[in-house]
């Protein structure tokens, strides 16, 4: 019986479609519960992608995708020779940069130090504090930053005493944009971040957090040698997944939030494509820049997968 089951496992050097009919007889009803999810995937994720052909001509909507004519990659030089090019890809760099420098670290350290609580109900009640900001609309989210930050605001009255600055509207500086946005995200997205470290962290072994207590490892010496290293994985994931997104930001959030004052600083590709595409109807173009914007997103996570890979032996594939 042993052999017969073992035969029955697909095995390595079976071929992909043989070990894919080998484990649908074995699991039938978690294939059956994977359709739902990849008719999703296939309607709207990837039959879409035939749209991305308008890129390349000058679309009209009466002509219809085939029907328009083809322009190749007219609409890809006139955006690098687009007045607002180099902004709109340095702001995308920027606020991406500023999450990921700022924004990253801070549910790591968050799930680090929640780890450290003894007290099950303080952990319960700060995770679902630190969680309820994920679940409020942007719209809602991004009204409370504009009226904190205006002139007359409470956090505006908080700067304005504590840092000596000018009382005005925060959101309609420049300089202070990518600021506020990045502590706005951090604010929002940081509890909910921390949900899949300190998920990694109960399974850390707790003889080797003795171990280390014995060997007279105090708390900060624990989490650095011993807690920090158990969920390295996890974080190089989650960075080479964020990596990925480099070139992208919530242009929800931007577009509620800025104003033609602060373009120089926070407008960014997906905002102008937005703009371009839905304000002045002008979709091929928009398409062709955010294909651009696609193909650089990819490059990117192929990067940081490869640099991974080499460097730790820790990748998404």
């Amino acid at each position: 019986m042993m052999h017969a089951k073992q035969a029955a496992l697909p095995r390595k050097k079976d071929g992909l479609l043989r070990r894919i009919l080998i484990n649908i007889r074995q699991y039938p009803v978690l294939y059956l519960m994977t359709i739902p999810v990849i008719a999703y995937f296939i309607i709207f994720k990837y039959i879409p992608m035939y749209g991305v052909v308008i890129a390349f001509k000058k679309f009209s909507p009466a002509k219809g995708i085939l029907g328009s004519p083809w322009l190749g990659l007219d609409h890809f030089q006139a955006f690098f020779s687009d007045l607002y090019c180099f902004r709109v890809i340095r702001n995308t760099l920027l606020i991406n940069l500023y999450g990921l420098i700022f924004g990253f670290p801070f549910p790591i350290i968050f799930a680090l130090l929640l780890n450290e609580v003894r007290s099950n109900a303080f952990r319960r009640v700060t995770q679902t504090i630190t969680y309820m900001p994920h679940f409020v609309s942007v719209v809602i989210i991004c009204g409370l930053t504009k009226y904190f930050l205006k002139s007359d605001g409470l956090i505006t009255g908080l700067l304005v005493n504590m840092f000596n600055l000018p009382k005005t509207n925060m959101l309609a500086v420049s300089a202070y944009f990518r600021t506020i946005y990045t502590t706005m995200n951090i604010w929002q997205g940081f509890g909910w971040g921390s949900i899949i470290y300190f998920a990694a962290l109960t399974n850390v072994d707790p003889a080797l957090i003795e171990a280390a207590a014995i060997d007279g490892a105090n708390r900060y010496q624990r989490i650095v040698h011993v807690s920090l290293p158990a969920i390295l994985p996890t974080i190089v994931t989650t960075l080479i997944l964020r990596l990925g997104n480099i070139m992208s930001a919530g242009y929800e959030k931007i577009i509620l939030l800025y104003s033609p004052g602060v373009y120089e600083t926070a407008d960014i590709i997906s905002s102008y494509v937005y703009r371009r595409g839905l304000q002045n109807f002008d979709y091929s173009y928009a398409a062709a820049i955010d294909l651009f914007n696609s193909a650089v997103n990819i490059v990117f996570i192929l990067l940081a997968n490869s640099v991974s890979k080499s460097i730790n032996k820790t990748s998404i594939w």
